[in-house]
């Protein structure tokens, strides 16, 4: 009970709910307890105990895991509370358990880093900050915080940034805001995130002509520019399929424009495979973000995208990292993201004026980057590596 762990991993999501960050989590614990005391603090949203024992993962990881009273659809003062809460507890097992070292990441963001930061002073370990989005700044961009409050964050942040022993991010674009914001002395290494498994998908030898939406219904992604737009299309008489999967603030918004159009699909949370199976099935995947948040976080379903081979249609901006990696890639389209251009786009696709045989990239040298093996692979050479433990 009381035997010190060598490294701590904390992050909220975990396996086997969340199937790509919380997977790539859960074969870094198991790599590493091969060779040292891991442990595994997390809220459990689906009885994680049960599920390590039937599909007998796990291995020598011990967990720790806390009842999640929030998902990513519920209001932001009850996913605040929940956030208040785990932290509490991430105190109190790092004060039983007494990590040497501790991998910590943006989910939750601020509280719990934080916490990580004051124990770390405390008993003189040392900690890993996974910066998988940036905070307060990437909520605040379309849920203005107090600014009494949202100063009092970025200040407890940059303290965090600058006390951590190493940074991690996405993009070269968050690493020089994480450089510029909390003025650390510290490296700041770029780790992109990978992409669910697609062993069991069918990737098709023709897809079907239409647009897929697989993720977060949430306010950073443009939803009502989305549904707008497909208004005007259909009532234009545009009869190309759209298909959303995904939960978040504007699924009831999303049930409704699909119960009033016959060519628009919701299908409401699914799973990770049949995420990646719809992806794989559509010619286009939407990639709404907004511009302003790009400096501060990367739409996860990207990397999902590149193994679905479907063509990356982004909505923002053409300066931002989003737009400059589509483009540089070859991937897709970038669109200006009022609702009469992507009107525009929806009936280029329809008309056959926007072929798919235009776009030529090698997607074999970015999946590469981007499975789970060089994923986890990065993560315990920068982790361990780390004035080793």
């Amino acid at each position: 009970m009381f035997k010190r762990l060598d490294l701590a991993i904390i992050n909220r999501s975990f396996w086997p709910v969340y199937p790509v960050i919380g997977e790539a989590l859960m074969r870094f614990a198991e790599q590493q307890a091969k060779m040292r005391a891991v442990g595994v603090i997390l809220q459990d949203h689906a009885g994680i105990k049960k599920h390590l024992a039937s599909e007998r993962r796990g291995g020598k990881v011990g967990f720790y895991p806390c009842r999640a009273f929030s998902v990513s659809g519920s209001s932001i003062v009850r996913r605040a509370a929940d956030a208040v809460f785990f932290m509490l507890w991430v105190f109190a097992v790092l004060l039983i358990k007494r990590p040497k070292k501790v991998y910590v990441s943006t989910d939750p963001p601020v509280l719990v880093p934080f916490i990580v930061m004051v124990y770390s002073k405390i008993f003189r370990a040392r900690y890993v900050y996974h910066l998988q989005d940036i905070h307060p700044e990437a909520a605040n961009v379309v849920f203005p915080v107090r600014p009494a409050i949202y100063r009092f964050l970025r200040w407890l942040d940059a303290i965090t940034m600058r006390n951590a022993n190493l940074l991690i991010t996405i993009t070269d674009e968050m690493a020089m805001e994480i450089k510029e914001r909390s003025g650390t002395l510290f490296p700041v290494q770029v780790l992109s995130n990978p992409s669910v498994s697609f062993d069991e998908v069918v990737l098709p030898e023709n897809k079907r002509p239409g647009f897929a939406f697989c993720g977060n219904a949430g306010r950073l992604q443009r939803i009502p520019l989305l549904i707008q737009a497909i208004e005007q299309y259909c009532a234009g008489g545009g009869k190309l399929p759209f298909v959303f999967a995904g939960a978040g603030v504007f699924s009831e918004n999303l049930k409704e424009l699909a119960a009033t159009h016959g060519n628009v699909t919701y299908f409401g949370f699914v799973s990770a495979l049949e995420a990646a199976q719809l992806n794989a099935d559509y010619q286009w995947a939407l990639l709404p973000i907004e511009d302003e948040v790009t400096r501060f976080a990367f739409p996860s379903k990207s990397s999902s995208y590149v193994f679905s081979g479907a063509l990356v249609a982004a909505i923002c901006g053409t300066e931002t990292s989003v737009a400059k990696w589509v483009l540089e890639n070859n991937l897709g389209v970038v669109l200006d993201p009022t609702a009469d251009g992507l009107c525009q786009f929806f009936r280029a696709v329809e008309s056959g004026d926007l072929s798919p045989g235009s776009f030529d990239t090698d997607r074999e040298k970015l999946k590469e980057h981007l499975g789970f093996d060089v994923f986890v692979e990065r993560l315990s050479q920068l982790v361990i590596s780390e004035r080793s433990i």
